[in-house]
């Protein structure tokens, strides 16, 4: 018993150990900062403990009539008092210029992120082009400035890549602005932060922090609009009214309401960062998104047969 109580703290510790999503294993700059800060917090609240444990073990430990009235006031003003209150000044000065955004230029990369109940829209600006669509995945150079322009369509989100830099709010109406750096390339993953429905824990998204070259290549690549691919697949897209919905560049299907599905055999999960990029899993969610994601507006699909929602899964994953 008493092993299992001291091996349950260290279980729920490790647990935050992943390089995947933690606070710990950053790779931008404004994370890395954040961490810093989180840490040099630490040893200052450590220390004002120490000094209030300190006060406590004398009082209790002097001989009775050792320390007179006055004496004993005198000492909680200084170290009880006076002293936390310095350490905590000397921490706010050291921890505002910190707070300072991060410059911006008009050559920089700007990508559109909207909150909905349960995805991510994104949309890619870069200087004097025309943006480029995406959702559930977003991509960042690495040692390049990118400013996320953050908004909601319908309830609170919080956008939050861990490894990156801090919460922000997604606010209906309302335009937040996150200005970030990347520094190590690698796949990371960003959530919602924010209570937004039935489904706010299964909301998700990649992120993808790329070589500078290589981000321009993908982005001169996926900003081409795809040829329109023939076959069952892609007629049953069309007859069960999918591009009612949703949009495939190259094609007539043009709608906003659901995710951009152009190029979406790129991506690395189905459904915002919740299930895997295989063809089973995207027929299944195409059935019954649902069953995957409790609340989410997208209709299902039972009227499918199992073969044709496959062939449809393998028609939207060939979209590259």
């Amino acid at each position: 018993m008493r092993r299992a109580w001291v091996c349950t703290p260290l279980l729920l510790a490790t647990g935050g150990c992943n390089a995947t999503q933690s606070t710990l294993d950053v790779f931008g700059a404004e994370a890395r900062e954040i961490r810093h800060i989180a840490m040099i917090l630490t040893v200052g609240a450590i220390v004002i403990l120490a000094i209030v444990v300190a006060l406590y073990v004398r009082a209790v430990r002097a001989p009775e009539g050792r320390l007179s009235h006055e004496a004993g006031m005198r000492m909680v003003l200084w170290v009880g008092a006076i002293g936390p209150a310095v350490i905590l000044a000397a921490l706010l000065v050291y921890a505002l210029p910190a707070m300072r955004p991060r410059p911006t230029s008009p050559v920089d990369m700007v990508i559109r992120v909207e909150g909905e109940q349960f995805w991510w829209r994104v949309a890619y600006v870069p200087p004097g082009a025309t943006p480029m669509l995406s959702a559930n995945e977003v991509r960042v150079p690495v040692g390049r400035t990118v400013a996320f322009e953050l908004t909601a369509q319908d309830v609170l989100h919080s956008f939050w890549i861990p490894g990156l830099a801090g919460k922000m709010d997604m606010i209906p109406g309302r335009t937040n602005r996150l200005v970030v750096r990347a520094e190590k390339a690698g796949r990371y993953r960003g959530v919602c932060a924010e209570f937004c429905g039935l489904s706010h824990a299964l909301m998700a998204f990649d992120v993808i922090a790329m070589p500078a070259d290589a981000f321009d290549a993908w982005l001169a690549r996926d900003s081409v609009s795809i040829a329109r691919s023939a076959g069952r697949g892609a007629a049953l897209f069309d007859a069960q009214g999918c591009g009612g919905c949703h949009a495939i560049r190259g094609t007539s299907h043009v709608a906003t309401i659901g995710p951009d599905l152009s190029h979406f055999g790129e991506r690395l999960t189905v459904g915002a960062g919740i299930l895997p990029p295989s063809v089973e899993a995207t027929a299944t969610f195409i059935r019954a998104p649902q069953a995957a994601k409790p609340g989410v507006r997208m209709p299902a699909y039972p009227q499918l047969s199992d073969a044709d929602a496959r062939m449809i899964a393998t028609y939207l994953k060939g979209l590259r």
